[in-house]
């Protein structure tokens, strides 16, 4: 029989956009909403493409409720996919295990929600189809959960759901950690991943899948997000692709300024980077984040006045779309090496460049710097910390900023 199915993961719902400042009262209300209208539009695709079943692959809530809003939300959409005659399978992961998610709503009949104690099955008995899958118990899941899936089902299609660390990726806990090979032991039709967000084909057949999370929520969240709806023919499948979602695109990039000496030029070049954003968006509004880069001579009037730069960045937006924010401006532009005035001082005869390049690769002070940064660290809700904030290399990177100011100060205060 040839049918289709939709296979998401990482809702979310409920979790703080993180990074994110602005006074655009616009931006705050499309934000707070996103990932909701995300999950929205998911089951307006389901129904439309009259999809036969739903699985999400856990992390539908970020962590337990601070009241039911949440989750009669949840609810009144899987109402909708009920009505329509569409099952869901779920799981539950790292933010919605069931040591975390302490309360509870009792959802429709033809939504499963798979035991978090051992693997377990649920059939479609009319399509033939066997869903294998196992829940988090609690949020750090550290065995292999995929050693005791069951074994396949002969002359049905299988799959398997697993919200998994599956090969390990930077940036995300290692919770039931697998590896690709485990997976294709099974003998499974299909894989439907959970955990990674951003979306990865690990085998092309049989397809392993992560579909990423419906919505990004900070910058380290970048490009389409959704999900994917994968079609079955005699027993295979026949084909898959992504169904983007997102209400929020966010998008991080550089303009190389290398070499340009010019400011008009500088901020021509920031337009045509910004345009290639919104043009890429395709009517998805666009919240970014710019770093100008490169050896230029423009390296000092840039630091030296940050806030007329930033101005300029915002308005060569908003000549581009209405539908575009910007979260943050980074200038880690640099210029040719320059010594500082002579004196009778040995050290000050120093190229002040080598001088202050000998330092900001000191592991004394990328030490002391690493300290600093802790302090600050501890003072914030360890969930609510995008992973590279205080990263060895940010940390390295604030360093070599601090360089850069230094250089633009010396040559600001030398005589012509």
């Amino acid at each position: 029989m040839d049918f289709s199915f939709i296979h998401a993961a990482d809702l979310h719902l409920g979790s703080p956009f993180l990074g994110l400042s602005s006074d655009d009262p616009e931006l705050g209300k499309r934000v707070a909403a996103a990932s909701r209208e995300a999950f929205d539009h998911l089951v307006t695709e389901a129904i439309h493409r009259e999809v036969r079943f739903m699985l999400i692959a856990g992390d539908v809530y970020d962590g337990d409720w601070r009241d039911t809003t949440i989750a009669h939300f949840f609810n009144l959409q899987l109402g909708r996919l009920h009505r329509a005659g569409i099952p869901a399978f779920l799981i539950k992961g790292n933010h919605d295990a069931e040591s975390v998610i302490t309360g509870s709503i009792t959802l429709p009949e033809s939504v499963k929600s798979f035991s978090s104690r051992k693997p377990e099955t649920f059939r479609l008995s009319e399509l033939k189809v066997a869903i294998h899958g196992q829940s988090f118990a609690d949020r750090a899941v550290t065995e292999n959960l995929a050693l005791n899936y069951p074994n396949t089902e002969p002359g049905w299609f299988n799959i398997g759901i697993l919200h998994t660390s599956c090969n390990g990726r930077p940036g995300h806990a290692t919770y039931a950690p697998c590896e690709v090979a485990h997976l294709l032991q099974r003998g499974y039709q299909y894989w439907a991943l959970g955990h990674i967000h951003g979306y990865e084909v690990l085998n092309a057949n049989p397809p392993v899948i992560f579909p990423g999370n419906l919505q990004g929520r900070h910058i380290g969240e970048c490009g389409p997000k959704g999900a994917v709806i994968v079609n079955v023919r005699d027993g295979e499948v026949h084909s898959h692709s992504r169904l983007l979602l997102d209400k929020i695109r966010w998008a991080a990039f550089d303009i190389d300024l290398t070499d340009v000496a010019k400011e008009a030029d500088a901020f021509s070049s920031i337009r045509q980077g910004i345009k290639k954003e919104v043009d890429a968006a395709a009517g998805v509004p666009v919240v970014f984040r710019m770093t100008l880069s490169g050896v230029t001579p423009l390296n000092r009037s840039l630091r030296a006045d940050t806030n007329r730069v930033r101005d300029e960045v915002i308005a060569a937006a908003n000549h581009c779309s209405d539908l575009i924010w910007l979260q943050g401006l980074k200038i880690r532009t640099s210029e040719q090496t320059a010594e500082i005035p002579n004196s009778d001082s040995p050290l000050m005869n120093l190229d002040f460049t080598v001088l202050l390049d000998s330092l900001t690769t000191s592991p004394d002070l990328l030490r002391e710097a690493r300290e600093i940064m802790d302090v600050i660290k501890v003072k914030f809700p360890s969930m609510l910390i995008p992973e590279d904030l205080f990263a060895d290399e940010a940390v390295a990177q604030m360093v070599r900023e601090a360089r850069e100011l230094l250089v633009a100060g010396s040559a600001e205060g030398r005589p012509a």
